[in-house]
């Protein structure tokens, strides 16, 4: 069965450390979803059905975590003994000026004569940041100590920034299709 006691990175054989390898996270999910599948259990006790339903629980969460940069991110400086909350990334006046020049982007690009192409070009430039950012937090919490934990932090809150305008492109896009 699943040990309880054991972080995300440990529940996966993988090492404590931001960069994780998509495949090897992939085939252990499913090496352990086989272990701990409640219909495995079905016929077992109270008890064990139980606990094949929190560890299936468990997997599904550390997975979803680990998958997701962001979320991974904020995972690992709590991990570590940081406050991914403590991010002054709103202090920083360029990369808020960044962030207001691409929802103005995004919100003209409705009325662009192409607005998918548009759209498209918005979450191209995103996830070119996204991908520099994540280098940025990988190299940041490498550094390790409480100066890396908070530039981490710093890096986690742009990061959900962006991912949130993110989530906005693929709404209009959404809505475009409905108009459509």
């Amino acid at each position: 069965m699943i040990d309880f006691a054991k972080n995300y990175f440990e529940l996966f054989g993988l090492d404590t450390d931001y960069a994780v390898d998509a495949g090897k996270l992939s085939a252990r999910y499913r090496e352990l979803q086989r272990v701990v599948h409640p219909d495995r259990f079905a016929g077992a006790s109270e008890q064990q059905r139980r606990l094949s339903m929190q560890g299936s629980t468990l997997v599904n969460e550390a997975y979803e975590t680990l998958r997701d940069p962001v979320a991974r991110g904020k995972y690992l400086i709590e991990l570590l003994g940081g406050d991914p909350d403590q991010a002054a990334s709103n202090h920083d006046p360029s990369f808020l000026m960044e962030q207001m020049e691409l929802r103005e982007e995004l919100a003209e690009a409705r009325n662009q004569p192409e607005p998918y192409t548009a759209i498209s070009n918005i979450m191209t430039g995103i996830n070119k940041r996204i991908n520099g950012l994540m280098a940025g937090m990988a190299l940041a919490l490498e550094e390790g100590g409480e100066k890396g934990l908070v530039e981490a932090a710093e890096i986690l809150g742009k990061m959900q920034f962006l991912k949130k305008l993110q989530q906005d492109a693929e709404n209009l896009e959404a809505e475009l299709d409905d108009i459509m």
